[in-house]
């Protein structure tokens, strides 16, 4: 069963100059097909920092699109490990061929990123490989922060590592609403193939469980489950908040994609239909301008 994406593939041979134009060209599409708001956010970044942006967010896409492209988890634990030993590989070794791995080294070592970072976010996508239960808020939580907002944290590195530190857990509340939000968009989707993310003591308080969660009609408790989750990624929104006002300009396009996670958590909270079963989207025009009004506005003080 092929792992690869096939907006990834194995590059052609060529001359040096094109590898490069082309790689550069993946990565981008990458991110562009999988990721839209992220790739957004990029395009506000400074220009000799996107490449580099790029680079993450594509191996995030790689890595958060396993389960959909190999569908068994031990084949998706072995993609896992591959990336591990990519990123663990000695800065000097040849390229890997491969135009995602071959950026993210690049990006790694010319930004000294920690490598224990992505090793961490890796084992935390074992989870989305199998169906077990997310045993409690302080799991999901964890969860997000060694994903979204290892992810911010790392993108803040990369703008300017000598800001970055101090807004570390910033990106953490950050990391955690964002997350959150693409959870609960993700509802149709994860309901449909046996997976749920919604931890089991929220479940459980409001009056549901895993398999009826998944598998039942959307009844009482689930939709409960449903506010609590929306409120627990609002909670996280808002200790973001109060802080955000502090950002400086350099570290904005880090932060960029979550100027939409309010608007996300509306939609879905005013939905004429339930998120249960239906995907939640916001138009492009908005997107646009939530977008830009952040990019250049930042976040008041709350």
């Amino acid at each position: 069963m092929c792992c690869w994406r096939k907006t990834a593939p194995w590059p052609q041979r060529s001359s040096p100059s094109t590898d490069v134009t082309e790689n550069t060209k993946v990565v981008i599409e990458t991110v562009r097909a999988a990721d839209h708001d992220r790739y957004l956010s990029v395009l506000y970044a400074p220009e000799n920092k996107r490449g580099a942006l790029f680079s993450l967010y594509a191996f995030n896409a790689e890595v958060a699109g396993i389960r959909d492209r190999i569908h068994e988890a031990l084949p998706g634990e072995v993609r896992l490990q591959w990336w591990r030993d990519v990123i663990a590989a000695e800065e000097d070794r040849a390229k890997v061929g491969h135009p995602v791995a071959d950026a993210l080294r690049t990006t790694i070592s010319a930004h000294r990123l920690p490598k224990a970072a992505f090793d961490n976010m890796l084992e935390a996508r074992i989870f989305d490989l199998y169906d077990d239960l997310m045993p409690s808020r302080t799991d999901l939580e964890g969860y997000c922060g060694e994903t979204a907002a290892a992810l911010i944290q790392l993108a803040a590195m990369v703008l300017d590592p000598g800001e970055a530190p101090r807004f570390a857990e910033l990106a953490g509340r950050a990391g955690c609403a964002q997350a959150m939000t693409g959870l609960l968009l993700l509802l149709p989707l994860h309901r449909k193939r046996g997976q749920c993310f919604v931890p089991a003591d929220i479940l459980a308080a409001a009056g549901s469980s895993p398999q009826e969660f998944v598998t039942g009609d959307g009844g009482p408790g689930a939709e409960r489950a449903v506010a609590a989750m929306i409120a627990l990624a609002r909670e996280h929104l808002s200790a973001f908040e109060q802080g955000a006002s502090a950002l400086p300009v350099s570290l904005r396009p880090a932060f960029l994609p979550l100027a939409l996670s309010s608007a996300y958590l509306d939609r879905i909270e005013n939905a004429r239909r339930s998120p249960l079963k239906d995907a939640v989207r916001l138009s492009a025009m908005r997107r646009h301008w939530l977008l830009f009004r952040h990019a250049t506005q930042g976040w008041p003080a709350v």
